[in-house]
């Protein structure tokens, strides 16, 4: 069975490329679904058309031609996309509606022609994008007048070939079975992007913002996300000279190494549960105990910051630069919330924040600076070796610690 529908599946997929190469993703998306949709009414009215030649009966000629007609015609959609993006579902629109009257002049009405113009209700949202309203308008009010026209216009005394009610009957299921299955199609298409655009948008915003931020929005869109947290801890690092490597490394480099960097970062901030709250160029923050409370939240980010060191070390290594990073890092109350309209953030304030700041700068390459409240959370678990009093810009003189290690 594999060795039948692998061959079949590559011909769609050839078949859903021709003409679109030079549109957009979404574009080419949309054009795809038309192709495919083209090649399934060319094969299966071939295919009926063929059947109907080999009854032997010579009445069912014209409906023979108008079947391969539509087959030809149809053919070309695909090829249409070269001219513009509208030309190939405008062209098999046309050919359909055309093709349909055309039945339902020799069948009558119960041939179920007419009920097959009641798929353009929904199929041109699929082929032509909701947004291009008055042309979808267009052609289903002219799908209903032409379903209208062909139910008054041919009732069964007025139709050109006199079948037996079993062939009517048979022509009625098809044409049910294919208008119930398009539009199915249709809708199941129309859902599918609209579930996957949804997936595109939450993933979007929860690389933006932390996962319970994200859920808090979507229970009350448009409300104000701000937390206060008693204590909580906060880190920053930056890459000791980066700037001027950057200078002989060149823009490529420069932003693989960054990337490099960020990237292992990210991964350690997921593995010890912290939350990184941005990047700066190549300084980067985290806060641990933000926005879910933790009572370890000093001791998970100080885990994570000796990681942090040790991945600078590993990168520098590999890449065979001279990459090193000082690491800032400081415990106490602060406030987080959601800032700003267009490309928002999730972002803390308070004393600590600026404080692991401060630390970080006057922190050493490979060092990792902590506050007093940082000392007293950790002194039993971790290697901690004094600094001393140290002078910190905007705070003055305050104790101080090196990280150098667990126990």
């Amino acid at each position: 069975m594999g060795r039948l529908v692998r061959p079949i599946k590559k011909i769609l997929e050839g078949i859903a490329c021709i003409g679109i190469e030079r549109y957009p993703p979404d574009t080419q998306r949309r054009l795809k679904i038309v192709n495919v949709f083209s090649a399934l009414v060319v094969v299966t009215t071939f295919i009926y058309a063929m059947q109907l030649w080999r009854s032997g009966d010579k009445s069912m000629t014209p409906v023979v031609l108008i079947n391969l007609g539509l087959a030809i015609i149809v053919s070309f959609v695909p090829l249409m996309h070269r001219f513009n993006e509208m030309a190939g579902g405008l062209l098999l629109v046309l050919a359909e509606f055309t093709a349909l009257i055309g039945f339902t002049s020799y069948f009558g009405r119960l041939g179920g022609a007419p009920l097959q113009y009641v798929v353009a209700a929904a199929a041109p949202f699929v082929i032509f994008e909701a947004r291009r309203f008055w042309l979808i308008f267009t052609i289903v009010i002219t799908a209903l007048a032409l379903h209208l026209i062909a139910w008054f216009q041919f009732p069964m005394e007025a139709a050109r070939l006199h079948a037996g009610s079993d062939v009517i009957d048979a022509l009625y299921v098809q044409g049910a079975i294919t208008t119930f299955g398009l539009i199915a199609a249709c809708v199941y298409y129309a859902f599918g992007l609209a579930e996957n655009a949804k997936a595109e948008t939450e993933q979007v915003l929860r690389n933006v913002l932390p996962d319970s931020v994200v859920e808090r929005l979507k229970s009350a869109p448009g409300e104000s996300i701000a937390d206060g947290f008693s204590d909580a801890s906060i880190l920053f690092a930056d890459i000791t000279g980066f700037v001027g490597m950057a200078r002989g490394l060149g823009p490529e480099r420069t932003v693989a190494l960054l990337n490099r960097l960020v990237s292992a970062f990210d991964e350690l901030a997921q593995r010890h549960g912290v939350e990184k709250i941005k990047t700066i160029g190549d300084a980067y923050m985290v806060a641990s105990g933000v926005p879910i409370p933790r009572r370890d939240h000093a001791q998970a980010l100080a885990a994570m910051a000796l990681d942090l060191v040790a991945a600078v070390r590993t990168v520098s290594a590999v890449e065979n630069v001279p990459l090193n990073v000082r690491v800032g890092m400081a415990s106490g109350p602060m406030m987080a919330g959601v800032i700003g309209i267009n490309k928002f953030s999730y972002d803390v304030w308070g004393d600590p924040v600026n404080l692991a700041s401060r630390l970080e700068q006057s922190s050493e390459p490979g060092r990792i600076t902590i506050c007093p409240a940082c000392y007293a959370a950790l002194k039993d678990t971790f290697v901690l070796q004094s600094r001393g009093l140290i002078d910190i810009k905007g705070v003055g003189e305050q104790e101080a610690w090196f990280l150098d290690g667990r126990r």
